[in-house]
This record gives structure tokens, C-alpha cells and sequence, in this order.
């Protein structure tokens, strides 16, 4: 049955040997088996292996690209537009 870590409320498993707090991997000590908050070791942050958290980048939306401007339609010379030529109109009977 899984629980949630005490300090960043993340699924845990484990609770810490000191306090007994449930403690998520990210939190608990390798050495001492104790959480973030009772872990007495002389380790810094570099030295500890990457988490999920670290490792994945935040979602952030893609950048919104600017369409260009769409061509202008091609102008023909006056000349070359001719009229539609319509066959002429039937007689009325």
C-alpha cells in the first residue's frame, strides 16, 4: 500500500528509521536510511543521483511561430483580361 512522503508528497513506500515519517526515494537517505530532514551525512546535492524531477525538463508550451504574410494574387495587365463573352439572348415567341 503505498503512502505519500511527508516532505514533498510524492508515493512512498518507506518511512524514515528516525522519525518514521513515510519518505519517498527523493528524500530518504542511502546511508543512513533516514529522511531528508533527520539525515545528519556530510552529502551535498551533487553528488546524489539525478531524480525524475531533474532529469525532465517541465512541459512548456512550444513557441508560437509567426506565419508570413500570405503572397499577393499575380495582377494581370488590363489588356490581357477580356470580358466573358455570353451567347446572345433567344427571342421570345
Amino acid at each position: 500500500m503505498p503512502f505519500l512522503c511527508s516532505i514533498c508528497g510524492e508515493e512512498s513506500t518507506r518511512i524514515c528509521v528516525r522519525c518514521t515519517k513515510d519518505a519517498c526515494n527523493n528524500h530518504l537517505c542511502e546511508k543512513c536510511l533516514r529522511c531528508s530532514d533527520c539525515c545528519e551525512c556530510e552529502v551535498t546535492l551533487s553528488e546524489q543521483p539525478p531524480t525524475a524531477r531533474s532529469v525532465f525538463p517541465k512541459h512548456e508550451p512550444p513557441p508560437v511561430e509567426e506565419l508570413p504574410e500570405p503572397p499577393e494574387p499575380e495582377k494581370l495587365p488590363p489588356e490581357t483580361l477580356q470580358p466573358e463573352t455570353l451567347p446572345p439572348p433567344e427571342p421570345a415567341l
